[in-house]
């Protein structure tokens, strides 16, 4: 893999999102397992992995402090605050005495003296994000974390936080089906020199093909609410994935290659972060930085997913009106 910029430091340009591994998709892979997937990946040259306090309520980051222990040196760490469960329940605060605490459980779960780059998951609306970003500059400033990041926003609060700190990265959902990024962030990102990391860059597994029409998903998986999966949308949907595959083999690789190969190919500021829990499907992912597109290919994948041609809203509306993120209008 090639390397790319992050927080001020050159990682491999695809990363491993590591949720998958203990939240959001049904029952996690056992222990053994999940320890099996992250220790391939940094045998595979997978340096950054990103986790958060809120997946698996914790469960996530003592997962991954536990299997890269002895690598804690060679690998770029980053987690994320400001969203975990409380009393078994998801909860938003970005309260800056809640964000120095989640922090200190977080260096103890991931045995880590430092978080190479910390993410405010989400913004909390009820307080200004001027105070959360400067709680993580206080923690920064005591040699805590390394750089700040922040997650699901929009250009505006992405300017406003970079005022009072600057912000080394945005995390942000980015993939052929879901191209919000490009209404302003993606420009601002570049302005204020900004990295983007994008999560589910395959989709939520259906650039992939891991959905084929009628798979019943888990009762845990958080699939299941979000519209682009629902009928009658997800028809569609499945009838353009059908097309994309068929881009895939004149490419000669594998679907997950290709979506990644986009990501990659659109700007040197991206860094995908792709999550599974099949060794198989890592080594597939990274398999993607080998594959080159031409600019005629490159066209007819912007034109044939895209805002227009995607059926159904990425998130519910109580989850939509959770985060920050710019949305394209009618």
């Amino acid at each position: 893999m090639q390397l790319r910029q992050l927080a001020g430091q050159a990682v491999p340009e695809i990363g491993l999102g590591c949720m998958n591994l203990s939240h959001a998709y049904g029952t996690p892979p056992p222990a053994a397992a999940a320890t099996a997937l992250l220790q391939r990946a940094f045998e595979l040259g997978v340096r950054h992995f990103d986790t958060a306090a809120l997946y698996g309520f914790g469960a996530n980051e003592l997962l991954v402090g536990a299997a890269l222990a002895p690598h804690r040196h060679e690998i770029f760490l980053a987690s994320k605050c400001g969203m975990s469960g409380v009393d078994g329940k998801r909860v938003i605060d970005g309260r800056p005495e809640t964000l120095r605490r989640t922090c200190h459980e977080s260096l103890a779960r991931l045995r880590t003296e430092v978080i190479d780059l910390y993410y405010l998951h989400r913004w909390d609306k009820k307080v200004p994000i001027e105070e959360s970003i400067g709680a993580l500059a206080e923690l920064r400033r005591a040699g805590h974390i390394r750089a700040i990041g922040i997650s699901e926003v929009s250009a505006a609060t992405l300017r406003r936080a970079h005022a009072v700190h600057p912000i080394a990265a945005v995390q942000s959902e980015y993939s052929l089906w879901t191209r919000n990024p490009e209404i302003a962030l993606l420009g601002e990102c570049r302005r204020l020199g900004v990295a983007l990391v994008a999560f589910s860059p395959l989709a939520r597994g259906f650039l992939a093909g891991g959905l084929p029409e009628g798979t019943e998903l888990a009762a845990k998986d958080i699939r299941r609410d979000m519209p682009r999966f629902k009928a009658p949308h997800y028809t569609a949907n499945q009838r353009l994935y059908q097309a994309f595959e068929a881009l895939a083999h004149e490419a000669h690789c594998s679907s997950a290659q290709l979506a990644l190969a986009w990501l990659l190919h659109k700007s040197h500021d991206l860094l995908p972060i792709p999550g599974t829990t099949s060794i198989a499907h890592l080594e597939e992912n990274l398999g993607a930085a080998a594959v080159r597109l031409d600019g005629g290919l490159f066209s007819k994948l912007e034109q044939l997913i895209k805002r227009h041609s995607v059926a159904g809203a990425r998130y519910n509306e109580s989850v939509q009106a959770e985060i920050d993120t710019e949305e394209f209008g009618a």
